[in-house]
């Protein structure tokens, strides 16, 4: 027997020739000469008999719950239902809109249609991600908790201070963390479980749509309810924020309190955590980048000598060339294998640049304090691309979708906020929180201030008067404040310059004093220090292969790191 033939559709009475007939009304395939007997079997019924490739083609209007063996042609708007000619002339619906229902019906399956494509192409794509987001961010957490947190370690050292019975706390303690990370790795899991639920939901309602929008029983179409709006309130990201250990101080208190306790730990929701994924991709898009791991010790690839009196800022161009500005009114390009001065250009006004950064075309920007100015450098003519009123503009950066992120304070340093301008044109605001406190503190004007936008779109602002770098997600509500790590290299307050990121959406910061840079990752939790001998490090950016560079304000120097793997 050919295998082939056990694909042929088969005649449903008597299931041996071949299909050629359907009956529209009843569903059943006939072959030519089975029809008569169809048609005899149930007189009752006005058969539809149609070539098999018509088949589905002759609307089954559904049944009238009020009029029996009636069949409905019409719905009611004002009711949502469909009606009959009985319904209608027995005065039910007077003054009602009625439509005829084959114009409701496809107007309903053009609606399926597009919800079908939503929920397929971007709704359970979207929970795909979301769902290993979490299982990556679990398994790192476990990873880390420990490595990062240095719990065990730091409460095993504090407890060789004291004689054998405070081994009975130290013990206590680890087990705290234990079931501290049990409790937020379930919470997690229940998390998961809840987001793979509503994916299976997704994924069953979008078997039900295809089924109404395939059949012609008119009676299925309007039994399925779309639930489609609910899926698009996405879940709450679950953010897991890891303990610290608080050592206590001898001062005669109860022993429990003098030997410390661990800081709070419980897990929190952003309901701005996640976004829709989108159906289009920009010439970025692409796989998530490679996971790499932090070099157990960052290494020193190049110097370079800038010549500056005064060196604050700079901006990779490529992997190869590198601007920089200092405490004069030119900005310069170097070579970075080679160190040598490619070019220089002056500031319009005369004035230094408050900071720099480079577009995603290649074009230098830059802000002048004292023209309360954003300038652009296009074929090395300076464009004014933005003027304030009111406000000095201080740190910059270009955003993924082109735009520019400009800190800014008040005239009369009692405000300061971050604008983001599509061109000239201001899109977004950002000063407060949610209780409509300052995000930011307020400052001297001579106190610079540095951007930059997280590959995961978050806004990172260096806030070297609170001594914070203060993190907002991309509509502006802010998901945590980082205060520096204890114990600092050199035991000083944190103090926080230049900002940037990295392809892992790690969050790298100048410590001034400390003469060090702070990594934590986008969830703010501290990973290491990067030292390398640093000289009172300022601006900081990475190039597109995670290479870090560093100005040195205290010699005047850039200085070329390796601390990604």
């Amino acid at each position: 027997m050919d295998p082939s033939a056990q694909d042929v559709v088969r005649c449903d009475l008597c299931e041996t020739a071949v299909v050629q007939m359907h009956c529209d009304t009843c569903l059943v395939n006939l072959c030519k000469a089975c029809v008569g007997e169809h048609f005899s079997a149930d007189l009752s019924k006005p058969h539809k008999i149609v070539d098999f490739k018509d088949r589905k083609s002759t609307p089954l209007y559904p049944g009238c719950k009020t009029h029996d063996k009636e069949r409905c042609k019409m719905y009611c708007d004002q009711c949502d239902i469909p009606v009959c000619h009985k319904c209608i002339s027995s005065g039910q619906h007077l003054g009602h809109k009625v439509s005829e229902i084959l114009k409701v019906v496809d107007g309903k399956r053009n609606k399926f249609m597009k919800e079908q494509t939503e929920l397929n192409e971007t709704i359970y794509p979207t929970y795909q991600d979301i769902a290993s987001d979490v299982q990556n961010r679990m398994i790192q957490f476990e990873k880390n908790y420990y490595k990062y947190g240095d719990l065990s370690t730091a409460i095993t050292k504090h407890g060789e201070d004291w004689h054998r019975e405070i081994d009975k706390l130290v013990n206590k303690l680890k087990a705290e963390v234990d079931v501290m990370k049990n409790t937020q790795l379930q919470t997690l899991q229940k998390h998961l479980d809840e987001i793979n639920k509503t994916m299976s939901d997704i994924k069953d309602e979008i078997n039900s749509m295809e089924t109404a929008i395939d059949t012609n029983e008119l009676s299925k179409l309007f039994s399925v309810m779309s639930n489609v709006h609910t899926y698009r309130n996405l879940p709450d990201k679950i953010l897991a924020p890891l303990p610290k250990f608080i050592p206590g101080k001898m001062k005669g208190e109860e022993l429990s309190k003098l030997f410390g306790a661990l800081s709070s730990s419980s897990l929190t929701s952003d309901k701005h955590g996640y976004s829709m994924k989108t159906t289009q991709k920009s010439p970025e898009a692409g796989s998530s980048p490679p996971v790499k791991q932090l070099l157990d010790e960052p290494e020193t690839v190049t110097t370079i000598d800038t010549g500056y009196k005064q060196f604050y800022n700079m901006a990779c161009l490529n992997d190869e060339e590198i601007w920089t500005s200092g405490g004069d009114n030119t900005m310069k390009l170097y070579s970075i294998n080679q160190g040598s001065l490619l070019k220089s250009i002056k500031t319009k006004s005369g004035y230094i640049s408050s900071n720099i950064a480079v577009t995603k075309s290649g074009d230098l920007v830059y802000t002048d304090y004292f023209y309360r100015t954003v300038n652009i450098v296009k074929n090395e003519k300076i464009e004014e691309l933005i003027r304030l009123q009111n406000w000095i503009p201080k740190g910059v950066c270009s955003t993924s979708s082109g735009d520019l992120l400009v800190i800014m304070v008040s005239d009369d340093c009692k405000q300061t906020k971050v604008v983001c301008y599509s061109g000239s044109t201001e899109k977004q605001t950002i000063q407060f929180d949610d209780k409509r406190k300052p995000l930011y503190s307020n400052s001297s004007s001579c106190i610079l201030r540095y951007i930059t936008e997280n590959k995961n779109l978050d806004i990172c602002v260096s806030d070297e008067r609170a001594g914070a770098v203060v993190v907002v997600n991309q509509a502006g509500k802010l998901r945590f404040r980082y205060t520096g790590h204890t114990p600092a290299p050199m035991n000083k307050a944190f103090n926080p310059r230049g900002i940037t990121t990295d392809s892992q959406s790690h969050i790298l910061t100048a410590d001034f004093n400390n003469h060090c840079v702070h990594i934590i990752d986008q969830d703010g939790q501290f990973l290491r220090y990067i030292d390398c001998e640093l000289s009172r490090p300022w601006g900081l950016c990475t190039d597109t292969n995670d290479n870090l560079f560093v100005v040195q304000w205290g010699n005047r120097q850039v200085k070329k790191i390796k601390y990604l793997q």
